[in-house]
């Protein structure tokens, strides 16, 4: 084959792909969630799917990879094809705890995925059983450092935000407190209601329907500002401790290596989903605000929460293997 061969091969190769690419997607796109169906990122997925795929112009499947605190299904979308066709659908777990967390981990988020879009910010609120006598995180605070190691806190779970988020609490105060884990949030609920357990950080909006019904007491929430489902609940920053910001989040990750081009409209399609009132509404109501970054934005992100959660995890002296 001669130069001039080889010039019209490159340049036709270079034109199919450049067309395959303004096409996509051409077939279904698939988003893994490494949990079981029925949990936050699962009705997080569907609240978000029949409007991407009406944007998208091709159905938006989800598949459950579960297991090792969502490093399977993590794993798996990390060794799939960079065409698009896989996302995952990542939470603040997977995407920056899990590093720190697990010494032999089968990804690091930095370096194994593309960011597409961060899609909601999920803070939590800080609660204390109803049976303290404190009705402000200030007063919980007092009350806490004049029993240094009588305090117990709940969580769903080791390594989880449930638990970090106290570490973070505890740090930022000074406080000493002990971390009972559990098998998930529920049964750490109904040990804080029966006041086995003193204190809990957990996510909006079942912290917010307990609290209504007095049967927990919230008096803080982690974000910035006051959230909708608590609007009489201050921040902790309100409350005096200066600086303290600490949310979840969800996004949606791709395989390294993904197109610029693929990516650019899959970033796209969220930012479009995420305008919609509907979904933006929905979405509240479920306890997560809307929080769309594209694919840059999300990456630098990631790159900052990551050392944060390291630290946290570190401190917490938490480990999964």
């Amino acid at each position: 084959m001669n130069s001039s061969s080889k010039t019209l091969v490159a340049a036709w190769c270079l034109a199919a792909s450049t067309a395959a690419l303004a096409a996509f997607p051409e077939k279904p796109v698939k988003v893994v969630i490494g949990f079981p169906a029925g949990g936050p990122l699962d009705q997080h997925a569907r609240l978000l799917s029949d409007k991407l795929q009406a944007v998208l112009g091709q159905p938006v499947l989800i598949d459950y990879k579960p297991g090792a605190g969502g490093s399977v299904g993590a794993d798996a979308v990390a060794k799939s094809p960079a065409d698009g066709y896989t996302l995952m659908l990542a939470n603040t777990g997977v995407a920056v705890i899990n590093g720190a967390l697990y010494s032999k981990l089968p990804y690091n988020t930095l370096r194994d995925f593309t960011p597409i879009a961060r899609t909601a910010m999920q803070p939590l609120a800080l609660l204390v059983t109803p049976k303290l006598p404190v009705n402000t995180l200030q007063e919980f605070v007092r009350y806490a450092k004049a029993r240094p190691g009588q305090i117990n806190y709940g969580s769903a779970g080791n390594g989880g935000i449930s638990h970090l988020v106290p570490e973070m609490f505890k740090t930022a105060t000074g406080l000493y407190m002990v971390h009972i884990p559990y098998r998930g949030s529920a049964p750490a609920f109904t040990d804080l209601m029966g006041g086995q357990v003193q204190f809990m950080a957990e996510s909006i909006p079942q912290a917010a329907n307990y609290h209504k019904q007095g049967k927990v007491r919230a008096l803080a929430v982690t974000s910035a500002a006051r959230n909708p489902a608590l609007p009489d609940i201050p921040t902790v920053i309100e409350s005096g401790i200066k600086g303290f910001e600490v949310v979840g989040f969800y996004g949606f990750l791709a395989p390294a290596g993904t197109p610029k081009e693929v990516v650019a409209k899959l970033a796209d399609a969220f930012r479009q989903v995420l305008s919609n009132p509907e979904v933006r509404e929905r979405m509240t109501s479920q306890g997560a605000d809307p929080a769309f970054l594209g694919s840059e934005d999300f990456a630098r992100f990631l790159a900052a929460e990551t050392p944060r959660w390291e630290k946290a995890v570190k401190a917490s002296g938490a480990r999964m293997d």
